[in-house]
Protein backbone atom coordinates (compact mmCIF):
# COMPACT_ATOMS: atom_id res chain seq x y z
CA UNK A 1 0.00 0.00 0.00
CA UNK A 2 1.29 3.50 -0.46
CA UNK A 3 0.21 6.98 -0.52
CA UNK A 4 -0.50 8.20 -4.01
CA UNK A 5 -0.16 12.33 -5.11
CA UNK A 6 -3.76 12.94 -6.39
CA UNK A 7 -5.87 12.82 -9.02
CA UNK A 8 -9.67 11.05 -8.47
CA UNK A 9 -13.07 10.50 -8.07
CA UNK A 10 -15.32 7.67 -8.12
CA UNK A 11 -18.88 7.98 -8.21
CA UNK A 12 -20.51 6.48 -5.30
CA UNK A 13 -23.98 5.76 -4.31
CA UNK A 14 -25.81 8.77 -2.62
CA UNK A 15 -25.34 7.59 1.13
CA UNK A 16 -28.92 9.13 1.61
CA UNK A 17 -30.74 6.17 -0.21
CA UNK A 18 -30.22 3.43 2.48
CA UNK A 19 -30.91 6.07 5.03
CA UNK A 20 -34.38 6.58 3.78
CA UNK A 21 -34.93 2.78 3.43
CA UNK A 22 -34.48 2.31 6.70
CA UNK A 23 -36.69 5.27 8.07
CA UNK A 24 -39.18 3.70 5.86
CA UNK A 25 -39.19 0.67 7.45
CA UNK A 26 -38.93 2.00 10.66
CA UNK A 27 -42.19 4.25 9.96
CA UNK A 28 -44.01 1.32 8.97
CA UNK A 29 -43.10 -1.05 11.91
CA UNK A 30 -44.70 1.88 14.53
CA UNK A 31 -47.36 1.98 12.55
CA UNK A 32 -48.10 -2.00 12.66
CA UNK A 33 -47.31 -1.89 16.15
CA UNK A 34 -49.70 1.31 16.62
CA UNK A 35 -52.74 -0.63 14.99
CA UNK A 36 -52.11 -4.39 16.93
CA UNK A 37 -51.89 -2.93 20.35
CA UNK A 38 -54.95 -0.90 20.15
CA UNK A 39 -57.68 -3.60 18.57
CA UNK A 40 -60.38 -2.71 20.99
CA UNK A 41 -60.22 1.24 20.55
CA UNK A 42 -62.96 3.16 19.10
CA UNK A 43 -62.25 2.91 15.02
CA UNK A 44 -61.97 6.89 14.97
CA UNK A 45 -59.19 6.71 17.37
CA UNK A 46 -57.49 4.28 15.36
CA UNK A 47 -57.45 6.15 12.45
CA UNK A 48 -56.07 9.35 14.26
CA UNK A 49 -53.10 7.15 15.45
CA UNK A 50 -52.56 6.40 11.35
CA UNK A 51 -53.16 9.96 9.89
CA UNK A 52 -50.59 10.78 12.74
CA UNK A 53 -48.15 8.53 11.92
CA UNK A 54 -48.28 9.13 8.36
CA UNK A 55 -47.96 13.16 9.02
CA UNK A 56 -44.53 12.34 10.41
CA UNK A 57 -43.76 10.33 7.27
CA UNK A 58 -44.76 12.80 5.01
CA UNK A 59 -42.78 15.67 7.29
CA UNK A 60 -39.62 13.48 7.16
CA UNK A 61 -39.74 12.73 3.12
CA UNK A 62 -39.81 16.53 2.49
CA UNK A 63 -36.66 17.27 4.67
CA UNK A 64 -33.79 17.52 2.19
CA UNK A 65 -32.24 13.64 1.97
CA UNK A 66 -29.11 14.39 -0.22
CA UNK A 67 -26.82 17.17 -1.23
CA UNK A 68 -28.34 18.67 -4.61
CA UNK A 69 -29.15 22.12 -3.57
CA UNK A 70 -25.30 22.41 -2.18
CA UNK A 71 -24.04 20.65 -5.15
CA UNK A 72 -25.95 23.03 -7.47
CA UNK A 73 -24.71 26.10 -5.67
CA UNK A 74 -20.78 24.93 -5.53
CA UNK A 75 -19.89 22.85 -8.87
CA UNK A 76 -19.88 25.62 -11.40
CA UNK A 77 -16.73 26.93 -9.22
CA UNK A 78 -14.82 23.99 -9.74
CA UNK A 79 -12.99 23.57 -12.87
CA UNK A 80 -10.78 20.68 -14.61
CA UNK A 81 -6.84 21.80 -14.93
CA UNK A 82 -5.06 20.27 -18.04
CA UNK A 83 -1.57 20.30 -18.41
CA UNK A 84 1.14 19.43 -21.23
CA UNK A 85 4.91 18.42 -20.10
CA UNK A 86 7.72 16.88 -21.86
CA UNK A 87 8.49 13.36 -20.06
CA UNK A 88 10.77 10.62 -20.51
CA UNK A 89 9.85 7.36 -22.31
CA UNK A 90 8.16 4.46 -19.31
CA UNK A 91 7.82 7.32 -16.43
CA UNK A 92 4.89 7.43 -14.78
CA UNK A 93 2.92 10.87 -14.67
CA UNK A 94 2.70 10.65 -10.74
CA UNK A 95 6.18 9.25 -10.27
CA UNK A 96 4.63 5.89 -8.47
CA UNK A 97 7.27 3.70 -10.20
CA UNK A 98 5.39 -0.02 -8.82
CA UNK A 99 2.49 1.14 -10.35
CA UNK A 100 1.45 -1.36 -12.98
CA UNK A 101 1.74 0.16 -16.80
CA UNK A 102 -0.04 -2.02 -19.13
CA UNK A 103 1.03 -1.83 -23.47
CA UNK A 104 -1.54 -2.31 -25.37
CA UNK A 105 -1.60 -2.36 -29.06
CA UNK A 106 -1.52 0.97 -31.59
CA UNK A 107 -5.51 1.98 -31.79
CA UNK A 108 -6.85 -0.65 -30.24
CA UNK A 109 -9.79 0.26 -27.85
CA UNK A 110 -8.13 -0.10 -24.77
CA UNK A 111 -5.17 2.66 -26.39
CA UNK A 112 -8.49 5.52 -27.07
CA UNK A 113 -9.64 4.42 -23.88
CA UNK A 114 -7.00 5.39 -22.04
CA UNK A 115 -5.85 8.53 -24.33
CA UNK A 116 -9.44 9.86 -23.71
CA UNK A 117 -8.32 10.03 -20.18
CA UNK A 118 -5.03 11.01 -20.33
CA UNK A 119 -3.18 7.86 -19.13
CA UNK A 120 0.14 7.41 -20.54
CA UNK A 121 0.78 4.01 -22.83
CA UNK A 122 4.34 2.64 -23.06
CA UNK A 123 6.61 3.80 -25.34
CA UNK A 124 10.30 4.74 -26.46
CA UNK A 125 11.94 8.48 -26.38
CA UNK A 126 10.78 11.79 -24.84
CA UNK A 127 7.05 12.72 -25.30
CA UNK A 128 4.69 15.44 -24.49
CA UNK A 129 1.84 14.37 -22.53
CA UNK A 130 -0.95 15.78 -21.01
CA UNK A 131 -2.00 15.61 -17.33
CA UNK A 132 -5.30 16.36 -15.89
CA UNK A 133 -6.27 17.38 -12.18
CA UNK A 134 -8.88 19.44 -10.06
CA UNK A 135 -9.18 22.92 -8.97
CA UNK A 136 -11.51 25.91 -8.24
CA UNK A 137 -12.04 29.49 -8.21
CA UNK A 138 -11.53 31.51 -5.08
CA UNK A 139 -12.27 34.91 -6.42
CA UNK A 140 -14.59 36.44 -9.38
CA UNK A 141 -11.63 37.22 -11.51
CA UNK A 142 -10.58 34.26 -12.13
CA UNK A 143 -7.73 33.34 -9.31
CA UNK A 144 -7.61 29.10 -8.86
CA UNK A 145 -6.87 27.03 -6.52
CA UNK A 146 -4.97 23.43 -7.27
CA UNK A 147 -1.70 21.50 -6.41
CA UNK A 148 1.46 21.92 -6.95
CA UNK A 149 2.37 18.55 -8.41
CA UNK A 150 -0.56 19.20 -10.86
CA UNK A 151 0.91 21.87 -12.19
CA UNK A 152 4.72 21.26 -11.51
CA UNK A 153 7.04 21.63 -14.97
CA UNK A 154 4.15 22.01 -17.08
CA UNK A 155 4.76 24.13 -20.03
CA UNK A 156 0.92 24.92 -20.47
CA UNK A 157 -2.08 24.63 -19.01
CA UNK A 158 -5.57 25.14 -19.58
CA UNK A 159 -8.64 25.01 -17.43
CA UNK A 160 -12.33 23.67 -18.47
CA UNK A 161 -15.11 25.41 -16.76
CA UNK A 162 -18.35 23.65 -15.65
CA UNK A 163 -20.20 24.85 -18.47
CA UNK A 164 -17.96 23.26 -21.21
CA UNK A 165 -15.66 26.81 -21.33
CA UNK A 166 -12.09 26.21 -22.24
CA UNK A 167 -9.37 29.18 -20.65
CA UNK A 168 -5.26 29.65 -20.80
CA UNK A 169 -4.47 29.80 -17.49
CA UNK A 170 -1.55 31.38 -15.63
CA UNK A 171 1.01 29.72 -12.76
CA UNK A 172 0.94 33.00 -10.18
CA UNK A 173 3.30 30.27 -7.38
CA UNK A 174 3.44 27.54 -6.30
CA UNK A 175 4.54 25.92 -2.67
CA UNK A 176 5.89 22.43 -2.62
CA UNK A 177 6.42 22.06 0.94
CA UNK A 178 1.94 21.96 1.04
CA UNK A 179 1.77 21.25 -2.21
CA UNK A 180 -0.44 24.09 -3.10
CA UNK A 181 -0.48 26.12 -6.11
CA UNK A 182 -2.31 29.22 -7.49
CA UNK A 183 -3.00 29.81 -11.13
CA UNK A 184 -5.06 32.59 -12.99
CA UNK A 185 -7.79 32.42 -15.68
CA UNK A 186 -8.08 36.32 -17.85
CA UNK A 187 -11.59 37.39 -17.29
CA UNK A 188 -14.00 38.29 -14.78
CA UNK A 189 -17.79 37.54 -12.96
CA UNK A 190 -16.41 33.41 -12.56
CA UNK A 191 -18.48 31.87 -10.55
CA UNK A 192 -16.12 31.19 -6.93
CA UNK A 193 -16.45 29.65 -3.60
CA UNK A 194 -14.81 30.70 -0.29
CA UNK A 195 -13.08 29.21 2.60
CA UNK A 196 -14.71 27.26 6.15
CA UNK A 197 -14.31 29.54 8.88
CA UNK A 198 -14.51 26.68 11.20
CA UNK A 199 -12.24 23.87 11.21
CA UNK A 200 -14.40 20.24 10.56
CA UNK A 201 -14.97 17.79 13.56
CA UNK A 202 -14.65 14.14 12.91
CA UNK A 203 -17.66 12.98 11.81
CA UNK A 204 -19.36 15.47 10.12
CA UNK A 205 -20.69 15.25 6.92
CA UNK A 206 -17.97 16.48 3.28
CA UNK A 207 -18.85 16.38 -0.36
CA UNK A 208 -15.85 16.31 -2.99
CA UNK A 209 -16.00 17.88 -6.33
CA UNK A 210 -13.53 16.92 -9.07
CA UNK A 211 -12.11 15.53 -12.22
CA UNK A 212 -11.44 11.79 -11.95
CA UNK A 213 -9.81 10.30 -14.78
CA UNK A 214 -10.88 13.48 -16.67
CA UNK A 215 -14.36 12.63 -16.73
CA UNK A 216 -14.76 16.42 -14.79
CA UNK A 217 -17.40 17.67 -12.42
CA UNK A 218 -18.33 14.29 -10.48
CA UNK A 219 -19.76 14.82 -7.23
CA UNK A 220 -19.09 12.13 -4.18
CA UNK A 221 -19.90 12.05 -0.11
CA UNK A 222 -18.46 11.25 2.48
CA UNK A 223 -17.33 12.36 6.44
CA UNK A 224 -14.04 13.43 7.65
CA UNK A 225 -12.30 10.51 9.41
CA UNK A 226 -9.90 11.90 11.16
CA UNK A 227 -7.74 14.94 11.58
CA UNK A 228 -4.27 16.54 11.73
CA UNK A 229 -2.81 13.22 9.37
CA UNK A 230 0.45 12.69 9.25
CA UNK A 231 1.59 11.20 5.89
CA UNK A 232 5.02 11.55 5.66
CA UNK A 233 4.53 14.44 2.46
CA UNK A 234 6.69 17.15 4.50
CA UNK A 235 7.44 19.21 7.17
CA UNK A 236 3.88 20.37 7.77
CA UNK A 237 1.35 17.72 7.12
CA UNK A 238 -1.88 18.34 8.97
CA UNK A 239 -4.02 16.67 6.41
CA UNK A 240 -7.59 16.19 7.36
CA UNK A 241 -8.99 12.60 6.18
CA UNK A 242 -11.76 11.84 4.46
CA UNK A 243 -13.75 8.83 3.31
CA UNK A 244 -15.62 10.51 0.17
CA UNK A 245 -14.22 8.32 -2.66
CA UNK A 246 -11.51 10.08 -4.48
CA UNK A 247 -9.09 8.82 -7.26
CA UNK A 248 -6.49 10.35 -9.76
CA UNK A 249 -7.51 13.41 -11.31
CA UNK A 250 -8.79 15.00 -8.40
CA UNK A 251 -6.00 16.61 -7.00
CA UNK A 252 -6.18 20.10 -6.37
CA UNK A 253 -10.26 19.71 -6.18
CA UNK A 254 -12.16 21.23 -3.58
CA UNK A 255 -13.90 19.38 -0.38
CA UNK A 256 -17.01 20.95 1.04
CA UNK A 257 -19.13 21.30 4.02
CA UNK A 258 -22.52 20.86 3.89
CA UNK A 259 -22.65 24.95 3.84
CA UNK A 260 -20.77 24.80 0.84
CA UNK A 261 -17.46 26.25 2.35
CA UNK A 262 -14.41 24.80 1.21
CA UNK A 263 -12.80 22.70 4.05
CA UNK A 264 -9.85 21.61 2.14
CA UNK A 265 -7.88 20.94 -0.88
CA UNK A 266 -7.47 17.02 -2.04
CA UNK A 267 -4.26 15.80 -2.33
CA UNK A 268 -3.60 12.02 -1.73
CA UNK A 269 -4.73 9.25 -1.48
CA UNK A 270 -3.79 6.15 0.42
CA UNK A 271 -4.21 2.60 -1.74
CA UNK A 272 -3.05 -0.50 -3.14
CA UNK A 273 -4.01 -0.08 -6.60
CA UNK A 274 -4.36 3.56 -7.38
CA UNK A 275 -7.85 3.19 -6.73
CA UNK A 276 -10.05 4.55 -4.50
CA UNK A 277 -10.18 2.52 -0.74
CA UNK A 278 -11.84 5.32 1.35
CA UNK A 279 -8.86 7.05 2.41
CA UNK A 280 -8.38 10.70 1.17
CA UNK A 281 -6.11 13.53 2.55
CA UNK A 282 -6.99 17.23 1.96
CA UNK A 283 -5.09 20.36 2.98
CA UNK A 284 -6.63 22.53 5.49
CA UNK A 285 -8.33 25.39 5.04
CA UNK A 286 -6.58 27.36 6.97
CA UNK A 287 -3.46 26.50 5.55
CA UNK A 288 -4.46 26.64 2.45
CA UNK A 289 -5.89 30.23 2.83
CA UNK A 290 -2.23 31.53 4.63
CA UNK A 291 -0.29 29.59 1.29
CA UNK A 292 -2.28 31.68 -1.33
CA UNK A 293 -2.35 35.14 0.24
CA UNK A 294 1.07 35.05 0.15
CA UNK A 295 1.19 33.64 -3.52
CA UNK A 296 -1.26 35.82 -4.84
CA UNK A 297 1.01 39.19 -3.37
CA UNK A 298 4.28 37.88 -3.73
CA UNK A 299 4.32 34.78 -6.09
CA UNK A 300 6.35 32.76 -3.58
CA UNK A 301 6.03 32.07 0.29
CA UNK A 302 8.49 32.68 3.23
CA UNK A 303 8.19 31.20 6.74
CA UNK A 304 9.80 31.66 10.06
CA UNK A 305 13.25 30.17 10.79
CA UNK A 306 14.32 29.21 14.12
CA UNK A 307 17.37 27.65 12.87
CA UNK A 308 17.40 24.10 14.81
CA UNK A 309 16.95 20.35 13.59
CA UNK A 310 14.53 19.11 15.93
CA UNK A 311 13.08 15.37 16.34
CA UNK A 312 10.58 13.71 18.72
CA UNK A 313 10.90 13.11 22.15
CA UNK A 314 10.45 9.27 22.35
CA UNK A 315 9.84 7.78 25.85
CA UNK A 316 13.38 6.80 25.60
CA UNK A 317 14.56 9.94 25.02
CA UNK A 318 12.71 10.94 27.76
CA UNK A 319 13.84 8.42 30.06
CA UNK A 320 17.67 9.46 29.25
CA UNK A 321 17.06 12.97 29.39
CA UNK A 322 15.05 12.42 33.10
CA UNK A 323 12.03 13.88 31.54
CA UNK A 324 9.11 13.09 33.43
CA UNK A 325 6.83 12.82 29.69
CA UNK A 326 7.48 12.03 26.05
CA UNK A 327 6.88 16.05 25.07
CA UNK A 328 8.39 18.93 22.84
CA UNK A 329 10.70 18.61 20.28
CA UNK A 330 14.12 18.24 21.27
CA UNK A 331 16.88 20.12 19.46
CA UNK A 332 18.97 17.70 17.70
CA UNK A 333 21.59 20.56 16.46
CA UNK A 334 20.97 24.82 16.41
CA UNK A 335 22.62 25.76 12.71
CA UNK A 336 25.09 27.97 12.08
CA UNK A 337 24.53 32.02 12.08
CA UNK A 338 20.72 31.22 13.24
CA UNK A 339 18.31 32.54 15.86
CA UNK A 340 18.48 30.06 18.06
CA UNK A 341 22.45 30.10 18.09
CA UNK A 342 22.15 33.91 18.91
CA UNK A 343 19.60 32.71 21.55
CA UNK A 344 21.56 30.26 23.34
CA UNK A 345 19.61 27.61 22.38
CA UNK A 346 21.41 24.23 22.89
CA UNK A 347 21.87 20.17 21.50
CA UNK A 348 19.80 18.65 23.37
CA UNK A 349 17.51 21.44 24.79
CA UNK A 350 13.98 20.29 24.57
CA UNK A 351 11.35 23.24 23.22
CA UNK A 352 8.28 22.74 25.18
CA UNK A 353 5.81 26.04 24.32
CA UNK A 354 5.88 28.79 21.52
CA UNK A 355 4.21 32.30 22.80
CA UNK A 356 2.57 30.09 26.25
CA UNK A 357 1.15 27.31 23.74
CA UNK A 358 2.47 24.02 24.52
CA UNK A 359 4.19 22.23 22.61
CA UNK A 360 3.37 18.42 21.78
CA UNK A 361 5.95 17.15 19.28
CA UNK A 362 8.37 18.33 16.69
CA UNK A 363 5.75 18.24 14.05
CA UNK A 364 3.75 20.84 16.01
CA UNK A 365 6.81 22.85 16.38
CA UNK A 366 7.74 22.88 12.37
CA UNK A 367 4.37 23.84 11.86
CA UNK A 368 3.66 26.54 14.50
CA UNK A 369 7.03 28.21 13.55
CA UNK A 370 6.12 27.88 9.54
CA UNK A 371 3.03 29.89 10.10
CA UNK A 372 4.89 32.79 11.45
CA UNK A 373 6.78 35.36 9.20
CA UNK A 374 9.99 36.35 9.32
CA UNK A 375 11.14 38.94 11.78
CA UNK A 376 7.98 37.84 14.51
CA UNK A 377 8.95 37.84 17.95
CA UNK A 378 8.51 34.61 19.28
CA UNK A 379 9.01 33.33 23.23
CA UNK A 380 10.39 29.59 23.71
CA UNK A 381 10.10 28.03 26.61
CA UNK A 382 12.63 25.31 27.28
CA UNK A 383 14.03 22.25 28.79
CA UNK A 384 17.82 22.95 29.15
CA UNK A 385 20.01 20.49 31.51
CA UNK A 386 16.60 19.47 33.24
CA UNK A 387 15.64 23.03 34.24
CA UNK A 388 13.02 25.59 32.87
CA UNK A 389 14.41 28.39 30.88
CA UNK A 390 13.16 30.95 28.42
CA UNK A 391 14.52 32.86 25.47
CA UNK A 392 13.19 35.49 23.13
CA UNK A 393 14.56 35.28 19.65
CA UNK A 394 13.58 36.91 16.03
CA UNK A 395 12.83 34.11 13.14
CA UNK A 396 14.85 34.37 10.50
CA UNK A 397 13.13 33.27 6.74
CA UNK A 398 13.36 29.83 6.42
CA UNK A 399 16.02 28.88 3.78
CA UNK A 400 15.69 26.54 0.72
CA UNK A 401 15.92 23.24 1.28
CA UNK A 402 19.13 21.16 1.48
CA UNK A 403 19.54 17.84 -0.21
CA UNK A 404 21.03 15.31 2.66
CA UNK A 405 24.17 13.15 1.81
CA UNK A 406 24.57 10.05 3.55
CA UNK A 407 27.61 8.46 0.69
CA UNK A 408 29.52 5.57 2.13
CA UNK A 409 32.84 5.94 4.21
CA UNK A 410 35.34 3.49 3.26
CA UNK A 411 37.83 1.79 5.84
CA UNK A 412 41.77 2.89 5.21
CA UNK A 413 43.11 0.35 8.19
CA UNK A 414 41.79 -2.59 10.72
CA UNK A 415 40.96 -0.49 13.50
CA UNK A 416 37.23 -1.40 13.78
CA UNK A 417 36.07 -1.32 17.84
CA UNK A 418 33.05 -4.11 18.06
CA UNK A 419 30.35 -3.32 20.63
CA UNK A 420 28.68 -6.66 19.85
CA UNK A 421 25.32 -5.98 22.52
CA UNK A 422 24.35 -3.14 20.22
CA UNK A 423 25.47 -4.29 17.09
CA UNK A 424 27.80 -2.11 15.91
CA UNK A 425 31.77 -1.52 15.06
CA UNK A 426 33.30 1.76 15.18
CA UNK A 427 36.08 3.60 14.25
CA UNK A 428 38.20 7.14 14.71
CA UNK A 429 37.01 9.26 12.18
CA UNK A 430 40.25 9.90 11.43
CA UNK A 431 40.86 6.43 10.15
CA UNK A 432 38.02 6.57 7.78
CA UNK A 433 38.28 8.25 4.58
CA UNK A 434 34.91 10.28 3.59
CA UNK A 435 34.33 10.46 7.59
CA UNK A 436 34.28 14.09 9.02
CA UNK A 437 36.67 15.29 11.41
CA UNK A 438 35.67 14.60 15.10
CA UNK A 439 33.45 11.72 16.46
CA UNK A 440 33.16 7.92 15.66
CA UNK A 441 31.97 6.93 12.84
CA UNK A 442 30.16 3.71 12.25
CA UNK A 443 31.96 0.73 9.92
CA UNK A 444 29.39 -1.69 10.55
CA UNK A 445 25.82 -2.75 11.66
CA UNK A 446 24.48 -6.17 12.47
CA UNK A 447 21.29 -6.76 10.83
CA UNK A 448 18.04 -6.67 13.44
CA UNK A 449 21.00 -5.93 16.43
CA UNK A 450 19.83 -3.03 19.00
CA UNK A 451 21.95 -0.32 16.60
CA UNK A 452 19.92 -1.19 13.25
CA UNK A 453 16.00 -1.41 15.02
CA UNK A 454 16.82 2.15 16.29
CA UNK A 455 17.79 3.19 12.67
CA UNK A 456 21.63 3.50 12.84
CA UNK A 457 23.41 2.97 9.92
CA UNK A 458 27.06 2.79 8.77
CA UNK A 459 28.57 6.17 8.02
CA UNK A 460 26.52 7.63 10.58
CA UNK A 461 29.04 9.32 12.90
CA UNK A 462 28.61 9.52 16.67
CA UNK A 463 29.28 12.83 17.80
CA UNK A 464 28.08 12.34 22.06
CA UNK A 465 27.49 9.41 24.65
CA UNK A 466 25.18 10.61 27.12
CA UNK A 467 25.98 14.00 26.77
CA UNK A 468 29.57 13.80 26.46
CA UNK A 469 32.00 14.58 23.37
CA UNK A 470 33.18 11.59 22.34
CA UNK A 471 36.60 11.06 19.99
CA UNK A 472 37.23 7.66 20.27
CA UNK A 473 35.69 4.03 20.81
CA UNK A 474 37.00 3.76 24.25
CA UNK A 475 35.00 6.97 24.99
CA UNK A 476 31.78 5.47 23.99
CA UNK A 477 32.16 2.29 26.02
CA UNK A 478 32.98 4.88 29.03
CA UNK A 479 29.81 6.43 28.22
CA UNK A 480 27.98 3.32 28.23
CA UNK A 481 29.45 2.66 31.53
CA UNK A 482 28.88 5.90 32.99
CA UNK A 483 25.42 5.10 32.39
CA UNK A 484 24.72 2.04 33.76
CA UNK A 485 26.43 2.97 37.35
CA UNK A 486 23.91 5.65 36.74
CA UNK A 487 21.34 3.16 37.21
CA UNK A 488 19.88 4.25 33.09
CA UNK A 489 18.41 1.67 31.04
CA UNK A 490 18.91 3.63 27.84
CA UNK A 491 21.61 6.05 26.96
CA UNK A 492 21.37 9.17 24.67
CA UNK A 493 23.64 9.26 21.65
CA UNK A 494 23.95 12.07 19.50
CA UNK A 495 24.55 11.30 15.91
CA UNK A 496 25.26 12.92 12.74
CA UNK A 497 23.64 11.22 9.86
CA UNK A 498 24.93 13.23 6.36
CA UNK A 499 24.03 16.33 6.88
CA UNK A 500 21.34 16.16 9.95
CA UNK A 501 22.05 15.30 13.40
CA UNK A 502 19.64 13.77 15.47
CA UNK A 503 19.82 12.34 19.16
CA UNK A 504 18.96 8.36 19.77
CA UNK A 505 18.39 6.31 22.97
CA UNK A 506 19.54 3.04 22.96
CA UNK A 507 18.59 0.58 25.36
CA UNK A 508 22.44 -0.19 27.10
CA UNK A 509 21.79 -3.75 28.91
CA UNK A 510 25.11 -5.27 29.00
CA UNK A 511 27.26 -3.18 26.17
Amino acid sequence: MRVINGMGLKPRQRPSARRVAVLATTIAGVGATALLITPNLDPFVATAHAEDVSSKAQQIAQKPVGFADIVAKVKPAVISVRVKMERAANSNLDNNDDEQQIPWPPDSPFERFFKRFGLPNQQSGPEIITGQGSGFFISADGYAVTNNHVVQNAESVKVTTDNGKTYNAKVIGTDPRTDLALIKVDGKDFPYVKFAAETPRVGDWVIAVGNPFGLGGTVTAGIVSARGRDIGAGPYDDFIQIDAPVNKGNSGGPTFDVDGNVIGVNTAIYSPSGGSVGIAFAIPADTVKSVITQLREKGSVTRGWIGVQIQPVTPDIADSLGLKKAAGALVAEPQPNSPAVEAGIKSGDVITTVNGETVRDARQLARLIGTMSPGTSVTLGLIHNNKQKTVTLTLGTLPNEKVASNEPVHQDQASDVDLPKLGLSLAPTGTVSGANAGGVVVTAIAEGGVAADHGLQVGDVILEVGGKRVVTPDDVRNGLSDARKEGKHTVLFRVKSGQDTKFVALPIGNA
